[in-house]
């Protein structure tokens, strides 16, 4: 009898297992991912089973935007469009393929304040906040119970006790140690909390995959932030784990304000199937910089490898240097060879990453890149003052990129993100020199793979195996 129960279980997993690596093959977002998630179900199906259930790629179907259900509020958008007509593409960058994968055009009018670190930018955002008169729409993947949490959750009471309209969208995943007294408090002062995943997917399936990374602070339609900041001690260089926190978040004034408006409003229809339209401010401001700006907002139910696509673009429009900080460098064969194909024709290309790891396979599979991208000339400098998480890029003198989007598959494949570009001279010098300071506290990497740790050599070409799973 056992043994027939062993030969009935036997059958099924690998049933299971090859029911799923068809699945895998038919669904997956990349060539790679079809072959990793093959490799561990039929290599390690006890293990790729459970693994894919939970964090298999899938595409989200269905996923009906507010720009798609309110009409007017479209029609608003192409009106200022063609009132902030961009200045012009004068640096010869491509606006037309930035405006493609973004799905929304350049507009002018805009300003953007770089903030660097946790201080400045709470310090600005919670300066907004009070500032707010109607309504504030709030939106951060991590939310945590501490210091910097409870000052930003009194913040948002305050402005709701004032009479503010306050809507504030967390993920679930990213916020799953927030405790529900601290969303009821919110709730009890007349605040809108919503989980960006309330209607689909965590609570009404096994997928976890697909998270909303996005970074989103609107005051009023006017005044807009976003950047690589969650709400959180670590953020303001508190934990002694990590040390200080390197990251930046920009403040945002200018129609561009009303494109991160916009991709809120799709989030909040994605999770409550309500419409914000006429409820919120669609008349634009010009600040006086008159910058050429875009949002780029990415994500999994795209029918583009938008994410991917912004990393092409973006680096093949270089012609003099692409600095690029990420915390994970984990890029997909496209980003990979437009990388290694921009250092063989000159381009100065720089990746900054940190020293030290939050999320250890990621980290580990960056150094399987190394070799390949520093043979071709590529520099890839290592923080080492405390944690760098800022999502930032610069292109030659001609755009500058402030945002959530990490250069791993994560970023590009699985997660939502936003992004602000700025078509600027001010704005990418502002950048670069932003970049230098940080170039500062870094050393180059000037090893190879083979001369790491046993540990290294051994683990890292394991964990780029599994890179498009990461």
């Amino acid at each position: 009898m056992l043994v027939f129960l062993l030969l009935i279980g036997t059958i099924v997993l690998w049933t299971t297992a090859m029911l799923f690596a068809y699945f895998a093959v038919a669904s997956a977002r990349t060539p790679q991912g079809s072959v990793a998630w093959v490799f561990l179900l039929l290599g390690l199906p006890m293990i790729g089973i459970p693994a894919y259930l939970f964090l298999g790629n899938f595409r989200f179907k269905g996923y009906i935007v507010a720009r798609r259900d309110s009409q007017r509020v479209i029609a608003r958008i192409a009106a200022f469009a063609k009132e902030f007509e961009p200045v012009g593409d004068d640096d010869n960058v491509g606006y037309q393929a930035f405006e493609s994968i973004a799905q929304a055009p350049i507009v002018s009018g805009n300003s953007v304040e770089i903030l660097v670190n946790g201080a400045a930018s709470f310090s600005s955002m919670f300066a907004a906040i009070d500032s707010a008169k109607s309504y504030i729409l709030v939106q951060f993947y991590i939310i945590k119970d501490d210091t910097l949490g409870r000052e930003f959750k009194q913040k948002l009471i305050d402005a709701a006790l004032r009479g503010v309209h306050v809507r504030l969208l967390f993920d679930a995943v990213g916020s799953s140690k927030l405790p529900t007294e601290y969303l009821a408090e919110l709730e009890d002062s007349g605040i809108e909390t919503v989980n960006a995943h309330s209607l689909h997917g965590p609570r009404t399936r096994f997928q976890i995959n697909f998270r909303n990374h996005r970074k989103t602070l609107v005051v009023d339609g006017v005044i807009g932030f976003t950047g690589g900041l969650n709400v959180g001690d670590e953020y303001m260089g508190r934990d002694p784990a990590f040390g200080p926190w390197r990251d930046t978040h920009c403040r945002l004034i200018g129609p561009v304000v009303l494109q991160l408006q916009l991709v809120f409003s799709e989030d909040w229809h994605w999770a409550t199937k309500q419409v914000l339209g006429d409820n919120l401010n669609w008349s634009p401001t010009r600040a006086p910089e008159n910058m050429d700006a875009l949002l780029m907002a990415t994500g999994p139910a795209d029918t583009l490898e938008t994410g991917s696509l912004y990393f092409c673009a973006a680096i093949s429009a270089a012609k003099n240097r692409i600095w690029i900080a990420s915390p994970y460098l984990v890029p997909d064969v496209d980003i990979l060879t437009v990388l290694k194909l921009a250092a063989l024709r000159g381009v100065d290309v720089r990746i900054m990453v940190p020293e030290k790891a939050d999320h250890y396979l990621t980290w580990l599979a960056a150094f399987a890149f190394f070799d390949e991208l520093r043979e071709v000339g590529v520099k890839i400098l290592k923080y080492q003052d405390g944690f760098m998480h800022q999502k930032v890029l610069v292109v030659d003198e001609a755009i500058a990129s402030i945002g959530t989007t990490n250069m791993d598959n994560r970023s590009c494949r699985l997660n939502f993100e936003a992004t602000v570009m700025v078509f600027d001279k001010r704005a990418a010098c502002a950048v670069a020199a932003m970049l230098e300071e940080d170039f500062t506290r870094c050393k180059m990497v000037a090893y190879n793979l083979n001369e790491k740790s046993r540990l290294l050599r051994i683990g890292a070409p394991i964990a780029r195996l599994f890179a498009p799973l990461l």
